[in-house]
C-alpha cells in the first residue's frame, strides 16, 4: 500500500461518524415522509439543502486541519460572546434532537425484535447503553462500531433502493413544485425537512472534534486534502442515501392512502410492512435491519457529539482546568438523562416531536452558519487553508438561503403571510 493511501486511511473515520449522525431522522423519517406525501416533488428542496449547507459543515473539518484545534476554540478566539451564543442555541435544541432520534430508534428496535415494550422505556435503555459504551470504549470503539454499522446500513439501503426502483409502484412526476406547498402544514414540513438535511448546521462543530480525536488516536496529523477527502466521502454518502429514502417513500408509499403514525413502534411497523408488501417478504429483514442500523448509528453519534461538543463548551466557558474527559462524561450523561425526560413528556406524537426538533435546528442555522463563515475567514486561518473563491461564494449564497427560509417559516408559523393563492 502506498504511503498516500496509508495517510488517507489514518485520516479516515470522522466522515463516517458524520454520515452516521446524518442518516437518521432526516433520512428514514423525513425523506421517507417526503416521498410518501409528495412523490418526487421535494427532490429540489433536498438537493438545495445539501448544496447550500455544505460549506458550513466543511468549515468544521477545514478548521481542524488548519489549526489542529476544534472549531469551538475558534469560536472562543472570536470572542467569548460567540461561544456563549453557540452554548445557548445548543441548549435550546440538543435535548429535543436527542429525544427525537432515540425515540425513533426505540420503535425500530421493537419492530426488528418483535418486542411490544413501551417505546419510552426502550428509549431509556438505548440511551443508557450508548452512554456506557462511550464511557468505556471512548472514541476508538465508536469509530470501529460505526464503520461496521455504516457498512450494514449502506448495503441494505442500496439493496432496498434497487428493489424499489425495479419492483416498486411507479410514481408519476407531476412537477417539481407540488401544489400542496401552498398549504401551511406543507410549508412547515418542508422547512422541517431541510432543517435536518443532511443534519443541523450546529453539528458542524462535531466534525472538528472528531477530526482532533482521530489525530490523537492515530498520532498522525493529516494534510488538508486528506481531512477534506474523509469529510466529503461521508457527506456525499448522506446525499446519496437521502435520495434513496425519498425514492423508497415515493415508489412504495405514495398514493397508498396510509398515513404515517405518530407512535414510534407503529411508525416503524408501517415503514417495514409497506416496503415488504410492495417488494416482497424476502425484503423484511433487509428493511428492518437498515431502519434500525440507521437510527442506532444516529443515536450513539448524537449522544457522543453533544457530550463532546457541550462538554468542551462548558470547559472553555466555566472550567478551564477541568479534564476534557471529565466534562465529556458529565455532559454526555446529562444530555441522555434530560433527553429521556423529554421523551416521557413528548412521546405521545412522534411526528410532532421530530418536526419540533428539526424546525428548531433550521431556525438557528443562519446564526451558526454565519459564525462558521466568520471564523474560517478570520486571521486564525492561514491563507493556504482558507476557502477558494467558489466555496466562499457558495457559503454566501447558503447564508442567504438559510436566512430566507428561516424567515419564511417564522412568517408562516405566526400567520404573517396569506397562503390563499
Amino acid at each position: 500500500m502506498s504511503s498516500e493511501r496509508k495517510h488517507l486511511l489514518k485520516a479516515f473515520g470522522p466522515g463516517i461518524l458524520f454520515a452516521s449522525t446524518c442518516i437518521g431522522v432526516s433520512h428514514l423519517v423525513q425523506s421517507t415522509r417526503a416521498g410518501a406525501d409528495f412523490g418526487y416533488g421535494l427532490v429540489l428542496f433536498i438537493v438545495a439543502a445539501l448544496v447550500f449547507k455544505y460549506p458550513f459543515f466543511e468549515f468544521g473539518s477545514r478548521y481542524a486541519a488548519a489549526t489542529k484545534k476544534s472549531l469551538l476554540e475558534g469560536y472562543l478566539k472570536e470572542g467569548k460572546w460567540v461561544l456563549w451564543i453557540y452554548f445557548i442555541l445548543s441548549l435550546g435544541s440538543m435535548f429535543t434532537v436527542t429525544a427525537a432520534v432515540t425515540f425513533v430508534t426505540a420503535g425500530m428496535l421493537n419492530n426488528l425484535t418483535g418486542l411490544t415494550l413501551d417505546p419510552a422505556l426502550v428509549s431509556g435503555g438505548i440511551l443508557l447503553f450508548c452512554v456506557l459504551i462511550l464511557a468505556v470504549g471512548k472514541y476508538s470503539l465508536l469509530d470501529s462500531l460505526l464503520k461496521i454499522v455504516g457498512t450494514v446500513l449502506l448495503v441494505s439501503t442500496l439493496v432496498a433502493f434497487v428493489a424499489a426502483v425495479v419492483k416498486g409502484r411507479a410514481t408519476p412526476i407531476e412537477g417539481f413544485i407540488p401544489k400542496e406547498l401552498t398549504e401551511r402544514n406543507s410549508i412547515i414540513f418542508v422547512i422541517a425537512l431541510m432543517g435536518w438535511m443532511p443534519t443541523a448546521v450546529d453539528l458542524s462543530t462535531w466534525n472538528s472534534l472528531w477530526a482532533i480525536e482521530r489525530m490523537k488516536q492515530t498520532g498522525y496529523r493529516p494534510k488538508l486534502k486528506e481531512v477534506l477527502f474523509d469529510f466529503k466521502f461521508g457527506y456525499w454518502v448522506t446525499a446519496l442515501l437521502a435520495i434513496c429514502f425519498l425514492t423508497l417513500g415515493a415508489n412504495v408509499m405514495y398514493g397508498s392512502g396510509v398515513e404515517l403514525s405518530g407512535n414510534s413502534t407503529v411508525f416503524a411497523d408501517q415503514v417495514v410492512t409497506l416496503f415488504t408488501d410492495a417488494l416482497g417478504g424476502w425484503s423484511y429483514l433487509i428493511i428492518a435491519t437498515a431502519a434500525f442500523s440507521t437510527m442506532f448509528s444516529t443515536t450513539i453519534t448524537v449522544v457522543d457529539g453533544f457530550g463532546r461538543a457541550m462538554g468542551e463548551t462548558v470547559r472553555l466557558l466555566f472550567f478551564k482546568d477541568a479534564g476534557v474527559r471529565t466534562t465529556y462524561n458529565w455532559m454526555m450523561a446529562t444530555v441522555a438523562l434530560i433527553s429521556f425526560f423529554f421523551i416521557l413528556l413528548l412521546s405521545s406524537n412522534l411526528k410532532d416531536l421530530v418536526d419540533l426538533a428539526t424546525t428548531l435546528s433550521f431556525v438557528i442555522a443562519p446564526v451558526i452558519a454565519f459564525i462558521n463563515y466568520k471564523v474560517i475567514m478570520s486571521d486564525q486561518i492561514e491563507a493556504e487553508f482558507k476557502p477558494k473563491p467558489w466555496l466562499k461564494t457558495l457559503a454566501i449564497i447558503g447564508l442567504i438561503f438559510l436566512t430566507v427560509f428561516a424567515l419564511i417559516y417564522m412568517a408562516v408559523y405566526f400567520n404573517l403571510i396569506d397562503l390563499n393563492f
